[in-house]
């Protein structure tokens, strides 16, 4: 049983009948423009730990994955050692994966390392805006910019970055408006 009200807005399919939680996601946050250094590496690395796994529970578990990972800031996160692994890996509140652990501590030392700054990498593959979908079928995947922008990643040292993760990174920070025509949330704007 849902916890939503119907309030007789029109919204993408998948945000209609989930949890109140969820429904604010996707009204005031989803394929809504962020940037950011620190921003841009929180949803990345949510972006990851999502993988495999549904966006309501990442979403539940965001402000245990705040605390534990210092907020995202990119520089402590990047001095955890194998003691913080350890520490993570016992902490009942974040997805407790070893793998997106280690990923989400190798991907701070790979944005530490950029020449260039994190939020402006990942928005210069940033398509072209397009009109919004019809229907959730047509909505990509994966896209050649979110392949080229995991093909990069990766070449720089990021982990749990491929082409998918990339375009749900891309959608999920407005660098593409896939809300679908008929959805009641206004176009971003400044993309």
């Amino acid at each position: 049983m849902s916890d939503v009200v119907d309030d007789g807005r029109n919204r993408c399919g998948w945000a209609q009948m989930q949890s109140q939680l969820y429904r604010d996601y996707h009204d005031q946050e989803w394929g809504r423009v962020l940037r950011g250094r620190v921003a841009m590496f929180e949803r990345m690395s949510l972006e990851a730990f999502q993988s495999g796994l549904s966006w309501l529970i990442i979403l539940r578990k965001r402000d245990n994955f705040r605390r534990a990972f210092a907020r995202f800031d990119i520089e402590t996160v990047a001095r955890y050692t194998d003691r913080d692994v350890a520490r993570l890996m016992a902490d009942e509140g974040i997805v407790r994966n070893r793998a997106k652990i280690e990923a989400t501590i190798a991907n701070a030392r790979a944005a530490a390392d950029l020449d260039v700054d994190l939020s402006e990498l990942l928005w210069s593959y940033a398509p072209p805006p397009r009109p919004r979908p019809a229907s959730l079928a047509d909505v990509p995947a994966i896209t050649p910019e979110s392949q080229a922008m995991a093909k990069d990643l990766k070449k720089r040292g990021f982990r749990f970055v491929g082409p998918t993760t990339a375009y749900a990174l891309m959608q999920a920070t407005g660098m593409v408006d896939d809300h679908v025509a008929s959805c009641w949330v206004p176009p971003a704007k400044g993309a």
